[in-house]
């Protein structure tokens, strides 16, 4: 509504100059002219004098009655306003539209124009007439003496004949109304930040699709209010550096049809941690965001790290196992390549960005680089969070109670054995999840996934790009079986607004006769989800409580060739533990006002390897092994074969909010490791690790620590 109004009033101011212009030639031919309103101090003038003395006096009554606020005085403030008013038949002038950046100048200009003195209105052939017309005051303020003194100089010094250009001056400004909070533009995705909105989007009867993340704004908002959040946490600050840092963006901008925003990102920590060997851990990021809009259909995000760290000893031995061929030590799980930092840590820069198109309210694309989620729950069996970013085009169609989400990845095997010239092998994945709302309180999905590599050229395979096809008998008739895929199904049911129930199940692999005729067959590859969410728990406001169960069988996500496996930079696209293993999470989430505590439990049972090659030593958590070399056995393969490993994790976490605008946290952390294998080897060993940090980050990814 405040747009096309803009717009309508703009185009108006449009038409009067013009009509002006038009009425001054009709003058030279001897026709009557629209004569500008008249003050007693311009009598007996004419034409274009006539209108140089009507803007003269309106300047001078705005300079001479015009207050500036006290606050704006004091930071010394510089800028324009531009309004829009008219004169009617009655010669009283009447305020249209104030474009200004404090409401105060706003109500200030309003007020200096309600004191104008009547004066003999505008005529057209001769009768009374109502005109528009458009200044702009300057702050700090000026009579027409100072403008035409200064005006002087300036054309002395310059001395030039070229008319000088005004279009810079001449662009609309608005006042900052967080456009943001109702774009396409997604939400960056923390489990942390998406649990303030949570309960909201999981009302019995709302027709939302929850599992596809991340979400966009303008899905959030039809459900909760984000700038009424951060209003009632707001500080009162009024001074410059009070308001960035407690309540604004770095840099904001809005002006008619497009917005951007400039904020630092902050992640900085300090640590130690204790196990078999003492590690002062540390993370220093320092990174900058850049997000607009242009126009209601085009939104873009693209933000830059450049990082340092070291991490717990087991963190940081993890890391360098998954360590990219050709020389650089390690993979920083979920941020990627990493190289030396000093002697023993790492630097890991790093990047993600995407553009959003929505051509109509059914339909928006995305070109991005970064992660993608499907699922409810802490964990993700279908495709998390875990890897490293990586190109892709999603397409999100929305309808009726259906959202239909296609993605098109663009991935990398970064092992010995795939490099070829220093050049990391490529490999692609296109899925597809179908969410329906089957009533107010049910909701399923199905999703379908198939990964290739560029053998014989294959690059990039059109037979993929139809977005309503089934992957798996394309795979079948294109390329000789050579690709991976994988069904899945998704689940909520809402018992009411408080209390949540969801799962998902993984199909990687299934022969029928094989499960039929051998007990436990190998080939039997699946994985399941099982959870619930309290929200509001025990009549407690903003508190979540939450219980998750992975159960994911061994050779789950591998491959007959491990270039086609579910994986990406030699991290798993499901779930980050690969396969072969058990897991229960409890998790609880509170928040009040800017205060925030998260808590999770991890118990889990995984199965390790003895070796990493001999005969019968693939015991199926390894996606990156091939499971027709050195499979332990074709029968009697069970969750927990292999080197049994009890894993227990605590990690609890408290802060507090310095800026909702950028999720902005102080906090400290604690985590707790018990990692506990029936046989130590090599590699895998019983260790305990206490793990404290203090820091300051913005909360805009996830940190996954739970190895």
């Amino acid at each position: 509504m405040k747009k096309g109004l803009l717009t309508l009033l703009l185009s108006l101011c449009a038409f009067v100059t013009s009509a002006q212009d038009v009425n001054d030639s009709s003058n030279q031919s001897g026709l009557s002219a629209e004569r500008f309103p008249l003050f007693p101090n311009c009598e007996n003038l004419e034409a274009k004098a006539l209108e140089k003395c009507f803007y003269n006096q309106v300047q001078d009554f705005v300079s001479q009655n015009f207050v500036v606020p006290e606050n704006l005085v004091q930071n010394n403030f510089k800028g324009n306003i531009k309004v829009l008013f008219e004169v009617d038949k009655k010669g009283v002038f009447k305020v249209i539209y104030v474009n200004a950046i404090d409401n105060a100048l706003i109500k200030e200009t309003k007020r200096v124009f309600a004191k104008f003195p009547i004066i003999k209105p505008s005529t057209y052939n001769g009768n009374p007439t109502f005109s528009q017309y458009n200044i702009t005051i300057s702050i700090p303020l000026k009579s027409t003496e100072q403008m035409t003194s200064e005006a002087i100089v300036a054309s002395e010094v310059v001395k030039t004949n070229t008319k000088q250009l005004t279009e810079l001056d001449s662009i609309v400004y608005k006042k900052f109304n967080n456009p943001q909070f109702e774009s396409h533009l997604n939400i960056p995705f923390s489990h942390s930040y998406y649990s303030h909105f949570d309960p909201a989007m999981n009302q019995v009867g709302a027709n939302n699709h929850t599992a596809s993340k991340p979400y966009t704004y303008l899905e959030v908002a039809k459900y909760y209010n984000l700038a009424a959040e951060n209003e009632k946490i707001k500080k009162k600050t009024s001074g410059w550096w009070g308001r960035k840092l407690w309540n604004e963006n770095l840099v904001e901008i809005q002006g008619e049809d497009y917005w951007f925003v400039i904020n630092p990102i902050f992640d900085l920590q300090v640590g130690t941690a204790s196990s078999k060997k003492q590690v002062n851990t540390f993370v220093n990021t320092r990174g900058i965001n850049f997000s607009g809009g242009l126009g209601s259909q085009l939104n873009f995000t693209t933000t830059i790290y450049e990082s340092q760290g070291r991490f717990a000893d087991y963190y940081n031995r993890y890391a360098e196992s998954i360590k990219p061929a050709g020389g650089n030590p390690a993979i920083i799980p979920g941020i990627g390549i990493s190289k030396d930092f000093k002697t023993d840590a790492f630097d890991f820069p790093s990047a993600d960005a995407n553009l959003t198109f929505t051509p109509s309210k059914f339909i928006d694309l995305q070109l991005g680089y970064g992660r993608n989620f499907i699922g409810d729950g802490y964990r993700s069996l279908l495709e998390g969070d875990g890897a490293s970013p990586y190109p892709y085009f999603k397409i999100n169609t929305n309808f009726w109670k259906i959202k239909y989400t296609n993605t098109y990845i663009w991935l990398k095997d970064v092992r010995p054995e795939v490099t070829l010239e220093r050049t990391y092998a490529t490999k692609y994945m296109a899925n597809h999840y179908l969410s329906l709302n089957v009533s107010n309180r049910l909701n399923i999905g199905l999703f379908e996934s198939v990964i290739w590599t560029d053998t014989n050229n294959r690059g990039f395979d059109l037979h993929f790009v139809n977005p309503i096809i089934f992957y798996r008998s394309v795979e079948f008739e294109s390329s000789a079986r050579t690709g991976n895929a994988v069904l899945g199904f998704t689940s909520k049911y809402k018992w009411n607004n408080k209390v949540n129930f969801y799962g998902q199940f993984l199909l990687d692999e299934f022969s029928l006769g094989d499960v039929k005729g051998v007990k436990n067959s190998w080939k039997n590859k699946f994985a399941y989800q099982l959870g619930v969410k309290y929200f509001n728990a025990f009549k407690v406001d903003n508190l979540l409580l939450q219980l998750e169960f992975n159960h994911v069988r061994p050779y789950v996500y591998s491959h007959s060739d491990p270039i086609t496996n579910y994986g990406h930079n030699n991290q798993s696209l499901g779930h980050p533990w690969g396969g072969n293993f058990e897991e229960l999470l409890v998790i609880a989430r509170y928040h009040k006002g800017r205060l925030f505590a998260d808590a999770k439990f991890t118990f889990g049972t995984k199965g390790l390897d003895f070796a990493n090659s001999g005969a019968n030593s693939n015991y199926g958590g390894n996606i990156y092994r091939d499971y027709d070399l050195d499979r332990y056995a074709d029968s009697g393969v069970t969750v927990g074969q292999g080197n049994k490993t009890s894993i227990f994790i605590t990690d609890l976490q408290a802060g507090y909010l310095v800026n909702p605008e950028t999720n902005l946290k102080i906090f400290g952390s604690l985590i707790y490791r018990n990692f506990d294998p029936n046989q130590n080897t090599a590699t895998v060993f019983k260790e305990n690790t206490t793990w404290f940090s203090l820091g300051i980050r913005s909360d805009v990814f996830n940190w996954y620590f739970d190895y």
